[in-house]
């Protein structure tokens, strides 16, 4: 059973996905144009001209049919469970999008004086302060317009820090070896030179690896709490406290603080520097490049060094915007993503203090959840609790890879999993449930990858065809990128 007879389905999607050029007939219109009432301009010179041009000849209603078709097969947070590990996408309020889309915020100008914009400064400066309490560390910038731009600016305001205290011979920046791709290339950017750190047995940070490169060229550690592993690392306080020791710094990438919010703060663990993904935290609907934000928070000893503007209350209660003394300079052209700032204001606003712990607390359970279903189905790479995600290493049945389950998923409407990473777990599928889905989803995910485990034990060869029910069946990926096909040409006779 390698393959699946053409369904209904399967023929009604490939009706509905025939291109605009396949559905194009001599003679119907799409529009009717009015007269033009400018006057005829003359043509470029001929060699800059073609007359094969072909365009669809289509009725205005199958134009409106064919990109509606298109934006219906979007998968989103909103039509699915997306169990995207180390990615958060959660379901995001409405509510937050009514927020930021009043006339007060949506309209205003960056460039408008400040007296006319005191309701939006004092937004930006209201989320400082909730985001310095959710860190645990006194200064806040809110520039930075995304997750990744964050790790740069937070890495670069580090080393601001150190040249100016005469640490400038300081450029090895330690980063363990499940760290996100971006630690790595942000520290590489700044100029510093990157160090692998292994992971122990138990899926800790290597202390001894640590202390092995800690001497007076070491820059700092970029490290991530919870771990990509989906668990709470049991070295980090000992580990900075080995950095600290030797002159060095340490950046917290907090693109997982849904499992820590109410909790645990990385300033009281020994972090100096904080960035955290307002739209995976704190409610924006993200994915396919944005929009996003990446604040970063600071010690008082780091906080003359960064990115600016940073809006401050002034003695007569208004609010300003200024940039710190040694500043490391701007992220963008104003104030950040302001709206992304003013749906992580709103949502933390509305929750409050409870509302935290209810976050970090279902995201756990959910994941520890999925850990107790699906461990008889998986190999668990570390046998702990975890924290807001769970990596497994599908290895059990022969067939049955990380990429083959993730296929057969998309067959019963849930997106895949996080497959291949982190890179230490062999056939790794990092799940993350979030802390918005309910008992009853997660039942049915597990419920549906039992069914493709019976599957694969049926017949090894049936995955390696998924997805069967999806309008594209499985793809040839060697070839899509070695040999894409990026326009339309009309079928050969």
């Amino acid at each position: 059973m390698t393959s699946m007879p053409d369904t209904p389905f399967r023929e009604e999607a490939h009706d509905r996905r025939r291109l605009l050029m396949e559905r194009s007939r001599p003679g119907r219109t799409g529009v009717t144009l009015p007269a033009s009432d400018v006057p005829p301009q003359l043509m470029p010179e001929q060699a800059m001209l073609r007359d094969d041009l072909q365009l669809p000849e289509v009725t205005e209603g199958e134009v409106v049919r064919y990109f509606t078709h298109l934006s219906q097969l979007n998968f989103s947070i909103d039509t699915n469970f997306y169990p995207l590990g180390s990615c958060t996408m959660k379901y995001n309020p409405k509510l937050n999008e009514a927020v930021a889309a009043t006339p007060g915020f949506a309209l205003a100008h960056p460039a408008q004086p400040e007296a006319q914009v005191q309701g939006c400064l004092e937004a930006i400066f209201t989320l400082q302060t909730y985001l310095q309490e959710v860190s645990g560390l006194p200064s806040a910038s809110l520039a930075p317009l995304a997750g990744a731009q964050g790790e740069l600016a937070g890495i670069l305001t580090l080393r601001a820090a150190l040249d100016a205290r005469g640490d400038g011979h300081r450029r090895k920046m330690l980063i363990p070896d499940t760290a996100h791709g971006t630690n790595p290339a942000s520290a590489a950017m700044a100029g510093f030179q990157v160090i692998s750190i292994p992971s122990t047995s138990g899926g800790d940070i290597d202390l001894d690896a640590v202390r092995a490169e800690a001497g007076d060229d070491l820059a700092g550690v970029m490290f991530t709490q919870p771990t990509t592993l989906g668990l709470f690392d049991r070295n980090a306080i000992e580990m900075c406290r080995v950095v600290h020791e030797a002159g060095g710094l340490v950046y917290g990438d907090g693109a997982n603080m849904n499992a820590l919010l109410g909790r645990a703060k990385l300033g009281h663990f020994g972090f100096d520097v904080v960035h955290m993904n307002l739209h995976k935290t704190f409610s924006t609907p993200h994915g396919g490049g944005g929009p996003g934000a990446g604040p970063i928070c600071v010690t008082e000893v780091l906080a003359p060094f960064l990115p600016g503007p940073i809006v401050v209350r002034r003695d007569d209660g208004s609010y300003g915007s200024e940039m710190p003394a040694q500043s490391i300079g701007r992220c963008g052209a104003s104030q950040g993503n302001f709206g992304v700032l003013i749906r992580a204001l709103t949502y933390i606003s509305l929750l409050g203090g409870e509302g935290m712990l209810n976050i970090s607390g279902n995201a756990v359970l959910n994941a520890n959840y999925l850990l107790a279903k699906l461990r008889s189905l998986f190999e668990l790479p570390y046998d702990r609790s975890v924290m807001h995600e769970v990596v497994f290493a599908a290895r059990k049945r022969a067939g049955a890879t990380a990429l083959n389950v993730s296929k057969r998923l998309l067959d019963h409407g849930f997106h895949a999993p996080t497959m291949y990473f982190p890179l230490v777990v062999p056939e790794a599928l990092m799940i993350e449930p979030t802390e918005t889905e309910s008992k009853e989803t997660l039942d049915a995910f597990i419920e549906t990858l039992e069914r493709i485990d019976a599957e694969a034990a049926a017949d090894e060869e049936f995955l390696r065809g998924a997805p069967y029910e999806t309008p594209i069946s499985r793809l040839d990926e060697a070839r899509a990128a070695r040999r894409p096909e990026l326009r339309w040409r009309p079928a050969e006779e």
